[in-house]
C-alpha cells in the first residue's frame, strides 16, 4: 500500500492530481490511499505515514516551502513533489530534498513523466527497505532506520532511530535471511544493524541510542570477523 497526500488550497487542482495519481497507480496494479489537505496547517497535524506528497508552494499562512522544511525537520522521508506557478522556486526546492516540481496548470504528459521516474526510484528504494505487514496495514521501513530487531514470544520488534518500536509477527530466521549483509544475528533473540554499532566489548554490542545487546559466546568470534569485514567495505 502506497500512502499519498495532496496539499493544495485549490480544490480543482487537488482533485486533478488525485485523478491522475489514481489512474497511474491503477495501471501499475498498485494499491494506494490518497488523503487531501486544503492547507499546510492540516497537513502538519497529520501524523500518519506519507510515502508521496504533492505540495502546493503558494498557500496562505504557512506556505508549502515552510511546511516542507518543518516536515523534513520531523524526519519525513517520503517523496516530495512541489506544485507551483513559479518556475524560479525550483532552486529553493533543493533545500528540502524535493524529488521534482510540477508547474501549474499541471499537464498530464508532464505528470506521467515525473511519475514514471518516481516509480523506478520507488522500485530501487524497496531493495533497501523492509515491507512490514501488521493485520491489513502494510508499511515500508528503510533498513537504515532500524537499529536492531528483537524477538519476544514469536513477535518481532523493530527498534528505529526515531525511538519508535514497530512490532509484527514473523520468524526471526526469515527476517535474518531478508536482512543478510548489513545485519548480523549476534544472539538468538537479536539482529543488529552494523551501521548503528558504536563499539563491542566483553560480549556486549553497544548500539546507537545507548542500547546494549548481548553477543552469545557461540557467535562472538564470527561477530568480530563480520565487524572487521564491514569496516573494510564501508
Amino acid at each position: 500500500m502506497i500512502h499519498i497526500a495532496i496539499c493544495d488550497d485549490e480544490k480543482y487542482m487537488s482533485d486533478h492530481i488525485r485523478t491522475m495519481a489514481s489512474d497511474f497507480f491503477n495501471r501499475k496494479n498498485m494499491e494506494i490511499t490518497i488523503r487531501q489537505f486544503s492547507c499546510a496547517e492540516e497537513l502538519l497535524k497529520y501524523d500518519r505515514q506519507i510515502d508521496i506528497l504533492f505540495l502546493d508552494i503558494q498557500m496562505k499562512d504557512i506556505n508549502g516551502m515552510e511546511a516542507a522544511r518543518k516536515l523534513r525537520e520531523r524526519k519525513f522521508k517520503g517523496f516530495l513533489i512541489f506544485i507551483t506557478v513559479l518556475r524560479e522556486m525550483v532552486f529553493q526546492s533543493f533545500e528540502v530534498q524535493a524529488y521534482d516540481y510540477l508547474v501549474k496548470p499541471v499537464e498530464e504528459k508532464h505528470f506521467e513523466k515525473t511519475m514514471e521516474r518516481l516509480y523506478v526510484s520507488m522500485q530501487n528504494a524497496s531493495e533497501a527497505s523492509l515491507l512490514v505487514q501488521k493485520g491489513y496495514e502494510r508499511r515500508i521501513i528503510s533498513l537504515e532506520d532500524i537499529i536492531y530487531c528483537e524477538i519476544i514470544d514469536r513477535k518481532i520488534y523493530l527498534n528505529l532511530v526515531s525511538s519508535e518500536v514497530v512490532d509484527y509477527y514473523e520468524r526471526i530466521e526469515h527476517l535474518e535471511t531478508k536482512l543478510a549483509g548489513v545485519f548480523f544475528r549476534c544472539h538468538r533473540s537479536y539482529l543488529i544493524n552494523l551501521k548503528h554499532l558504536k563499539s563491542y566489548k566483553n560480549g556486549i554490542a553497544y548500539m546507537e541510542g545507548g542500547k546494549e545487546i548481548p553477543v552469545s559466546r557461540l557467535r562472538s568470534k564470527e561477530f568480530s570477523g563480520v565487524v572487521l569485514q564491514y569496516m573494510k567495505n564501508f
